[in-house]
């Protein structure tokens, strides 16, 4: 019997992936594989390679009594129950690096054929018509094109539309205006300075509940009537409805989109338009990524297997035993400062991150903490899933820098966190310990002021002028609102500078509540910071 490790392939991949696991390891290829036989034999494998069709669920892993790694060849796991997998130690990796050529490739591919009519004038032309006169087009030389979502892809997209002679406005407030600046795009301050602008408007925004339907009706009415939307990104990024509105009506001129809210889509008003140019999700669909994603995936296996660096781990990296028992319970804490700091930040362009660890903790190895920070900082604002291994990645990929220090002296807590950010020159800092035998996260320090306040899933937090009657005013709107308080503190220590009041819930805290009491004499800011 071998003792080497044994690999299971449950879905096709390039050959060279196949090989390359070969040379280690005994593989097995299942593509043909029933659910029967999967579930019978999986107890037998130390990893498993799959794509989308397989659904590696809690169920399947419990089999899975030898399974080390799974490899994801591509870049979402939303197949692969990821906490189940963590909790039995399990390593999840993915590729999210293999499509992005191909992603952005696509774009231009887009960009190029709704500006030129050229699958219109394809369809024509085999149909007999030469219909030269009826689809002329616009050049893309100097004509301004819109990138919303500066990240990996939008960059790459920028730098390709560079080579046609085009300007690069940009708009992603996670991506320093330095970047901005090296790839020769001017950074866009809201996304509406963005629509006054762009010829062309190209989307690659993170799906998440903020961005869905981010390119709506109220977008398509402050945009050029010339200018033409595309979507290579995720379907849920714009209102299809509206769009469909906006380009009948001539509000806006065109549009190219390879996604959409559900698919297989074979069925939309959009397709009866004239001006509008589709493709059934081809952004990933080329012989080299599909290569790549199984050559990427297979080398994540290796690492795996072998005890190296996996680099694309989407759960928690392998640490010493020992310093995890210490640092685990402070990951959730760092990540949550890292979130509140840029949410507190978000209107400004993300510079810099500072991550200071006092105390007992300084005694470990805190990058673990500093990566979590980054985590907080940019989860929601990637098109990338954003982990514990390439949060540096994504950071160093915007322009963003970051210090890290740490002492074993703190004045007020055995363990202390502390992230500042700094945004267009203004500079906001946080802190946190655990509290308990447990380290529950605690926030004890905004803008500069004390607090001793629990987490919760959503904290509004106000900064005001310190006077009677203020806290009464945001607790009356609250309850007018139907939305419960479950805790308010009012910041100390900061003399001169007026006051900071943190009030949690347990139920979503909408915009329309802090905006109505932002209206109240004496507010200067609010913030909705939800962790849930």
């Amino acid at each position: 019997m071998s003792d080497r490790a044994k690999v299971l392939v449950k879905e096709k991949i390039a050959d060279a992936g196949v090989e390359l696991l070969r040379q280690k390891y005994d593989v097995e290829v299942g593509v043909d594989w029933s659910d029967e036989e999967l579930n019978g034999r999986i107890g037998e494998f130390d990893a498993l390679l799959v794509r989308s069709a397989t659904q590696v669920d809690a169920a399947l892993i419990d089999l899975a009594g030898n399974l080390k790694v799974i490899g994801r060849a591509g870049v979402g796991v939303d197949n692969i129950d990821v906490p189940a997998a963590t909790q039995r130690g399990i390593i999840v990796a993915n590729a999210p690096e293999s499509n992005i050529i191909t992603a952005a490739e696509h774009t231009m591919a887009l960009l190029t054929a709704v500006a030129r009519n050229v699958p219109q004038a394809h369809a024509a032309l085999v149909d007999g018509e030469w219909a030269r006169s009826k689809y002329g087009g616009v050049e893309l030389y100097e004509k301004t094109l819109g990138v919303l979502g500066f990240g990996r892809i939008g960059q790459l997209v920028a730098a390709r539309a560079k080579a046609f002679g085009m300007e690069i406005v940009g708009y992603d407030p996670f991506v320093s205006a330095e970047r901005f600046r090296e790839l020769g795009a001017t950074k866009a301050e809201t996304p509406e300075d963005l629509y006054a602008v762009a010829d062309f408007l190209t989307i690659h925004l993170p799906n998440t509940p903020e961005t869905k339907g981010f390119l709506g009706a109220d977008a398509f009415s402050k945009m050029k009537p010339s200018a033409r939307v595309l979507n290579v990104a995720r379907g849920g990024l714009i209102d299809y409805d509206a769009l469909y509105e906006a380009l009948k009506s001539g509000e806006i001129a065109g549009a190219a989109l390879d996604v959409f809210p559900s698919e297989p889509m074979t069925e939309s008003p959009l397709f009866e338009l004239d001006n509008v140019v589709v493709t059934p999700h081809l952004g990933a669909s080329t012989t080299e990524a599909q290569d790549r994603a199984g050559v990427q995936t297979a080398e994540q296996i290796d690492a795996a297997l072998s005890g190296g660096f996996v680099s694309n781990a989407v759960n928690i990296p392998k640490v010493g035993a020992e310093d995890l028992a210490i640092l685990e319970p402070f990951i959730p804490l760092a990540g949550r400062l890292g979130r509140l700091a840029v949410s507190l930040a978000e209107h400004g362009s993300l510079d810099h991150i500072d991550v200071s660890v006092e105390g007992a903790l300084a005694n470990f190895d805190t990058r673990l903490l500093t990566v979590a920070v980054l985590k907080g900082a940019l989860e929601g604002h990637t098109e990338e899933q954003v982990n514990l291994v390439n949060a540096p990645a994504l950071a160093e990929t915007r322009g963003i820098s970051v210090t890290e220090s740490s002492t074993t002296h703190s004045e007020d807590f055995t363990e202390l966190i502390k992230v500042s950010v700094r945004t267009n020159g203004e500079t906001i800092e946080v802190g946190g310990t655990g509290l308990g035998p447990k380290n529950r996260p605690r926030l004890v320090l905004v803008y500069g002021q004390d607090f001793n306040l629990e987490f919760a899933d959503h904290i509004a937090f106000f900064r005001y002028e310190d006077r009677p009657g203020m806290l009464g005013r945001v607790g009356t709107i609250f309850g007018e609102s139907g939305v419960n308080i479950d805790n308010a503190v009012v910041g100390a220590g900061g003399e001169g500078e007026g006051a900071v009041l943190a009030v949690t819930s347990q139920q979503e805290i909408p915009q329309q509540l802090i905006d109505e009491i932002l209206k109240l004499d004496g507010f200067r800011d609010g913030h909705v910071v939800t962790f849930a």
